[in-house]
Order: C-alpha cells, then structure tokens, then sequence
C-alpha cells in the first residue's frame, strides 16, 4: 500500500497504489514501485494453464476475460505496483490484415508479408474499436477487475519494430529485408512508418480513452540500426507518436515511457521527445544515464533478467547495486533491461520484488 498519499492527484477513480505513476512524473514516493516487462506469461503455471484452456496465443489474446485473467495473475502472487495488459505487439500488423499466425518454436509469421509498392499502398491505419476492439474490451475489463488496486499500463511495438516483422514475414537475425528497403528505397519504407506512426498514435489513445493510465512503446530492434538510421527510421516516428498522444484523462496525467533495446547511446535524443520515461536495458550503466539526462525524464530498468536464475541472495545483492547507482531522490521505476524469461523460477522473481521494496525505502526516507 502506497503510504505517500494514498491517492494519485486527479484521479476520478482512486487508486490504492499510486507510486509507479508518481515515480514516472518524478513525484516522491515512499519505496521504488516495480513492475517486469513480460510479468504476465510462461514462467508462471498458472499462465500455461490458462493458456491452454484458450487454445493458442492470440486466443487468449482475443478473450477479454482470458486477458484479464493473465494480467491479474502475478498481482496474485507478488506485490507489483503495476498491471500491464496482456497482449502482443503485433496486434497492429494483423488488423491490417497481414495474417498474423505463430509456429512452434519460431515465433510470429505473416501470411502476407510486406514487400512491394502495391503491398506498402494497400496499408491502412485500423480502426482501434472496430479491428482492435477486443484489446479496449480487454482493457475495460481488466481496469474494472483492478479496481483501483494498481495502475494499468497499455503499451504498443514502435513504428521500426513493427515493420521488421511485417517486412521480414516474422522474425529476424539480419533484418536484411527492412534494410534493403530502407537503404534503396526509404520513401517507401517511410511511407510504412507514417501509416505506422498514425496507427500507434490512435491505438494508444484509445487505450488510454479505454482505462489505461500510463502507455509503453516497445522499440525492441531499435537498437539493430546506425545513430543516423535511428534517428530517421525510429526516433522520428516515436517522437511524432508521444506528440500525438493524449497526456491527460479524467483529469489525470497519463505517463508515456519510452522503451529502445540497446538504445542507451541515444538516451538526450529520446528524452527530447518529451516523454516522460525511458526504459533502460541492462548494458547501460543507470548512475551514467541519469547523469545524462538528469531532472528531464525518470528511467525505468534495468536489471539482467538472466539475474533471477541466481540464488536470492544474489538477486537481492544486484537490486541494491541498481538502487545504490540511481541513488536518492525521485524518477526511478525498478524493472528488468527486458522480459522476465520463461524458464525462471517465480520464487525469484517475488524475491525480485520483495527486494526492491525492502531496500529502497532509505532511498526515499525524506517522504
């Protein structure tokens, strides 16, 4: 229980546990709120069994009460200060109608991939009630079953991540489709990311317009281009995306964290966007980057999430190395530098968490 203030300023609806949104405004809070990115997923039993009773992936994806149930899941066994909803970054694509499926054992593939002129002009930006509406069911649903107890996070892939995979046909090692086209024929390849960028714009809106009270932009291959390349082919278009997002609803701020693996060397330029949060991954040193950037965003991470296949007591030593680096004062939200793996014991990752609470109350001792 948040004992700051119990209630987050402007809410039309209180919540019980306000500090992950208060750290991401850089507002005191009492402990560091935590949260994982993938915390809802295959490390968990319970997760594997619901996903089973669904069918497959997108099944449970497409079921409101599936989804909610999920995203509740580990809240029900760790103190999180966040919930984030449950679903996949390639929602987009596959309402575009590329034909979003998944193989064992080698993740997403698109049955129409996009590779020509004509398949880049066929491109629309969907509808988020109407092609998506089963994410904002998903979303209402687990805002109601939460009932204040945690805020929920909304989140879409950025404009470059997408692409690779609608470009590539699915996953990639050397990306050379999407780096074909942006090398011999950029116009088209930004003519994807304008459609893009309009689509995340208008998913995370609704999102937001659906309950979500703070939204992630998973820029997770970023990281694979040159300085020049990212600024023009990622940057850009997430910078276009925060400009276009609503920051405020029934009367509250809504916190945008931005989110490039392997983007600690561009950390000014993302924080030039005017988000409010960047999500660091563990190969950038946390004491450094806040240096960098300093009072204009808080920074969200980072630890190694191959750490919680150590004993807990080593897990607990790299949470007050973390701690000790960020230091005193406010802006700092605890995650992992990416998703939690699936062969993870959940006993870590409660001690994880336990951790991060118990030694960052001196962090905060003035609150």
């Amino acid at each position: 229980m948040n004992t700051v203030g119990g209630y987050f300023r402007g809410f039309m609806t209180p919540l019980k546990n306000d500090r992950f949104l208060r750290a991401l405004l850089r507002e005191p809070v009492d402990v560091t709120p935590v949260w994982m990115m993938r915390q809802a997923g295959r490390y968990l039993p319970e997760y594997r069994e619901t996903r089973a009773r669904a069918g497959d992936f997108m099944a449970l994806c497409q079921n409101a009460e599936l989804a909610c149930e999920v995203t509740l899941q580990p809240l029900e066994r760790f103190p999180l200060d966040a919930a984030i909803l449950f679903s996949d970054i390639l929602t987009i694509p596959d309402a575009m109608g590329l034909g979003l499926y998944f193989e064992a054992g080698e993740g997403p593939k698109f049955k129409k991939p996009v590779r020509t002129a004509a398949d880049v002009e066929a491109l629309t930006v969907p509808d988020p009630e109407k092609d998506l509406g089963y994410v904002m069911d998903a979303v209402r649903t687990i805002c109601r079953e939460l009932n204040g107890r945690v805020p929920l996070i909304g989140f879409s892939g950025s404009p470059w991540t997408l692409a690779t995979y609608m470009i590539e046909g699915g996953s990639s090692k050397d990306f050379r489709r999407i780096k074909a086209m942006m090398f011999d024929q950029p116009e088209l390849l930004k003519h994807v990311l304008s459609v893009l960028a309009d689509s995340v714009t208008s998913y995370l809106n609704a999102q937001i317009e659906a309950g979500a009270q703070a939204v992630q932009i998973f820029d997770t291959w970023g990281g694979v281009l040159s300085p020049e390349n990212y600024r023009d082919f990622s940057l850009h278009y997430m910078d276009r995306i925060v400009k276009g997002l609503k920051r405020e609803n029934e009367g509250r701020k809504v916190p945008v964290i931005l989110f490039t693996k392997n983007g600690g060397q561009w950390l000014e330029s993302m924080a030039d966007t005017g988000a409010d949060a960047l999500g660091l991954d563990w190969t950038t040193d946390i004491s450094e980057a806040r240096q960098r950037v300093g009072n204009r965003v808080a920074l969200q991470g980072n630890m190694d999430p191959s750490t919680l296949y150590a004993s807990p007591e080593r897990i607990r030593q790299e949470v007050a190395t973390i701690l000790e680096k960020f230091g005193t004062g406010n802006g700092h939200v605890f995650n992992l530098g990416h998703g939690i793996h699936q062969f993870v014991e959940p006993e870590k990752a409660g001690a994880f968490v336990n951790a991060v609470h118990e030694l960052s109350a001196s962090y905060h001792a003035s609150v």
